[in-house]
């Protein structure tokens, strides 16, 4: 994609909006990154002097007889790039939706060599994006639940005092906790399919300045903090919230509790309330999976409002050797799938001895001095000297005739 077309891309994504309450499962667009795959003059100076790499974004357009048939926005689900999602696709009215769609979506799963599974979130209410997506390999991984909590229900719950005695601010020295917190809040086949690490619960220099630019220019405020179980030594819930300062728009927030510890919801959403009181009124969204059950109760319980329903699907991918590129041999995580041939210790040398060995002697056996012994002879070449077949060497045949003899 370049420049020029970035006019004719925006306004074909807008004919294909997205729900206000779309991305905030996956943690990209609720850190505030920029819907614009295009970076502007100041941003391109920000990663001259930060020395960050280009904009994680990608966009590609497909374009019929000089025309703009299609446009695919991506961009890494993590931060060693194993998982890509697939943010939005804009299909110009008038072309086939099925075969525009799969060229877009098959030339990102071709061409991204660096992607091993893929992502995507669909509303259960567009069967046309569903099935698209169900023909390109994609499969149910989730059901997720959009809620929005009104401002009378959010301040209802505001009213109860939190009982959050280690509730800590989160720092890069935690990422490990929320690793861990990640990893026990999710089954394993979506645990497989994101595959975060810690560095992924990291925050660099350049996105903690961005951000502030951000909520320098933009009326919002991003809160966060995460409650420490000091017997156990690990978190055990966390949440994030990105609040509206003039209410024009909802407040987005973010919940992540430890299946053992579902008596945090009440805690921890009074806390964020009390957090929303302070601003205008204004609504709260949240999200919850099927497979999230306690959550789904509590906030029916509250009183808030289902607002929408999206599947989320995923595919994994496998390029061929002779597919591959030579500078995309760097990215495979070889070390990780060859992990059972990776030596768990340092090889220590034995003992070497120089003596011959000496063998065991059998009870009954004669000793090894008393056995006769048999000297072989080999044939002597032809043409070659006797001189140089020792005297001493005879057949077994010419002994056992001298024996008898004698």
């Amino acid at each position: 994609m370049q420049y020029r077309e970035a006019e004719a891309v925006e306004r074909l994504l807008i004919d294909n909006p997205r729900q206000p309450w779309e991305g905030l499962v996956s943690g990209l667009d609720f850190h505030g990154e920029s819907r614009s795959s295009l970076r502007s003059p100041w941003q391109q100076l920000l990663t001259v002097l930060f020395k960050q790499a280009p904009s994680r974004k990608r966009t590609y357009v497909l374009e019929q007889e000089n025309a703009l048939a299609g446009v695919i926005r991506i961009s890494p689900f993590n931060q060693n790039r194993s998982t890509w999602r697939i943010d939005q696709i804009g299909i110009r009215p008038g072309q086939g939706h099925l075969d525009v769609g799969t060229q877009l979506i098959r030339y990102c799963l071709e061409h991204i060599f660096e992607a091993r599974t893929w992502l995507v979130e669909v509303e259960v209410n567009h069967p046309q994006d569903l099935s698209l997506y169900r023909h390109n390999g994609f499969q149910p991984l989730a059901q997720l639940t959009y809620w929005e909590l009104s401002p009378q229900s959010l301040a209802t719950v505001a009213e109860r005092e939190p009982t959050l005695p280690n509730l800590l601010p989160v720092s890069n020295a935690d990422a490990s906790l929320l690793y861990q917190l990640d990893t026990a809040a999710m089954p394993p086949l979506v645990r497989q399919v994101f595959d975060r690490h810690i560095q992924d619960f990291k925050r660099n220099l350049f996105t903690v300045c961005l951000q502030g630019l951000r909520q320098w220019m933009q009326p919002y405020e991003q809160v966060n903090g995460y409650v420490f179980e000091p017997q156990r030594k690990a978190a055990i819930g966390h949440y994030e919230v990105k609040l509206c300062q003039t209410g024009s728009h909802p407040h987005q927030a973010h919940l992540t509790v430890h299946p053992a510890y579902t008596w945090l919801y009440p805690e921890l959403l009074a806390h964020m309330g009390r957090l929303a009181q302070a601003l205008p009124a204004a609504s709260m969204y949240l999200t919850s999976a099927d497979y999230q059950p306690e959550r789904e109760a509590y906030l029916q319980q509250i009183g808030a409002e289902r607002v929408g329903h999206s599947l989320m699907m995923s595919r994994s991918v496998w390029h061929k050797l002779r597919e591959t590129r030579s500078h995309a041999l760097d990215t495979l995580q070889l070390p990780e799938m060859l992990q059972g041939l990776q030596p768990n210790r340092t090889p220590v040398p034995g003992r070497m001895s120089l003596l011959p060995p000496q063998w065991p002697q059998t009870e009954g056996a004669a000793p090894t001095s008393a056995l006769p012994r048999i000297a072989w002879s080999h044939e002597v070449p032809r043409g070659a000297s006797e001189a140089l077949v020792p005297k001493e060497v005879l057949k077994p045949e010419c002994r056992e005739s001298e024996e008898s003899e004698a």
